[in-house]
Formats: structure tokens, sequence, C-alpha cells
């Protein structure tokens, strides 16, 4: 979960903090096993789902309904619109990186091992555990995860508050802040992309991601965290009261 959340999402994906190459190494051995996908593909279609959000050109594209939005979109064959506003995406910064660069040039080989023969082994090694209980368990785990990570693109922008933008389908859902340790303040996260808390104040009840983050600065391996004064949030909250139209706000 946090190579989804605290790394493809909020460092890969925002920039909204840096991390030295321990955390990175940690981050991308997590995402390896969260059975999301290499991270240049999950950054460069997040990014393309924020710049073009609700439209044929968003991957996940809320309007097309519940199913497309959470799992549908992976079953079919992505919009014309998405394969060319995609390739416009800026991805140089992960060109670049050489942990993302690594994992993408092996990933069929890495993702296998970290997300299905390890778990499998270390519960059989470890306590014994029969071979077949250790699969079924891991195989389940990735299932509820990948669900839990979903719902991001479905549920939380369906069913919740909108204290910063009304106009937008991102909300605000407590639910899906506690399953996927904080990344449910949607309609937050899309005024304020920038914000590496992804969540106003940063509720560490329900954003266990920003915890991680903090801790590994207080290590010295995160650092230049962005985020948002209060008095902008709380203008923001004024203005979304008494105004309709959906104000733009730069990545």
């Amino acid at each position: 979960m946090l190579g989804t959340t605290a790394g493809c999402h909020r460092l890969w994906s925002h920039r909204s903090y840096k991390a030295k190459w321990p955390m990175k190494l940690i981050l991308t051995i997590f995402q390896t096993a969260a059975f999301q996908g290499p991270i240049y593909v999950w950054v460069r279609d997040h990014r393309l789902h924020h710049k073009f959000t609700d439209t044929n050109a968003d991957p996940y594209n809320a309007l097309r309904g519940f199913f497309f939005s959470h799992i549908g979109w992976a079953l079919v064959r992505k919009h014309p619109d998405v394969l060319k506003k995609g390739a416009m995406i800026d991805c140089k910064d992960l060109e670049q990186d050489p942990f993302v660069v690594f994992q993408r040039k092996w990933f069929a080989f890495l993702m296998p091992f970290c997300c299905f023969i390890l778990p499998t082994l270390i519960p059989y090694w470890a306590w014994n555990e029969t071979l077949s209980n250790a699969w079924h368990l891991t195989i389940c785990s990735i299932c509820l995860n990948i669900n839990m990570i979903l719902s991001v693109n479905s549920v939380a922008h369906m069913w919740g508050t909108k204290p910063y933008d009304k106009s937008i389908t991102p909300v605000n859902n407590t639910g899906v802040s506690f399953v996927t340790f904080g990344e449910g303040w949607h309609n937050y996260h899309h005024v304020f992309p920038w914000d590496y808390k992804a969540a106003e104040l940063g509720n560490y009840t329900l954003d266990f991601a920003t915890v991680f983050i903090d801790f590994f600065a207080f290590l010295g391996l995160a650092y230049d965290l962005k985020t948002v004064h209060i008095d902008i949030v709380k203008k923001r909250i004024l203005q979304n009261q008494h105004m309709n139209n959906k104000i733009s706000y730069e990545e």
C-alpha cells in the first residue's frame, strides 16, 4: 500500500517531497509488490488523470460509471484520447530516475518475485505455514490491496463531501481514507495536488502515509516536503461556498 500511496502517488506523480536513495529503494520494493504495474506507467496515467479529469482522456473517467472507474478501465482498450494525450505527458523526471528505470526494465521478473513468490515463501519458511495456505493468503491480500487502492478512482469520485471544489467529481470520503492510509481526501487533493499530506492538516488517524513520510523526514531521508498554508486552505473553502465555477490549479 505505501509503495503506491507514499511512493507512486505523492513522491513520483506529484513530486510533493523528495527522497534519498534508501527511501526510494524501500518504496520501489513496496510498489513492485503491490501488483499495480510499473511506477512509470502508474505515474504517467495518474498525471493524465489530473490533467484531464472526467474527460475521455482520463484513464479512470468517473463519468463512465462506477465499474469503469474502479476496475473496468483495466479490462478494456484505452480510449484513443488516453493514448493521444498520454503520449504528451512529461515524464522526463521518471526517465532520469534510476529506480524507476531499473524497475521498468526488469518488471517482468521483479513483480512475480516481490508480489507472489516471496510473500508465499516467507510464512512457509518462517513459521511452517503450508504452501497452499501461504499462496492463497497472498492472493487474497493482493486482491484486497488492489480494490482498496482502486476505491480512490471510484468511491472517492462519487460519494462524499466537496468542501474545496463543488464543480468536480472528486470527494472527501473518510472510509476511503481509512482503507488507503489517507488517500480519501480526494476533493482536497485535486485542488492542492502538491501537498505531500494529500489532506488538510494531515489527519494522522487516517493518514498513515503522511506519518510514514514524516518519519523518513525525521531520519533525514525525505526532504523538501511541500504543503499548503492553513490560511490558503480556509480561503479556498470560503471561495467554494460562494462560487460554482471551477477554479483551476497547476500541479
